[in-house]
């Protein structure tokens, strides 16, 4: 059976508040849109 794209699914913006690295202002999913993102979770104590 093949499987059927049935739609798409909107990502949720990042909520506010948070600290980013390597960027002068916070980031937001329009900002992303129609690029290529790579993610990479990590956490540090």
């Amino acid at each position: 059976m093949q499987d059927r794209w049935l739609g798409s699914i909107r990502a949720p913006d990042f909520p506010s508040g948070l600290d980013w690295l390597n960027v002068t202002r916070p980031l937001h999913m329009a900002d992303l849109r129609g690029r290529i993102v790579i993610l990479d979770f990590w956490t540090f104590c």
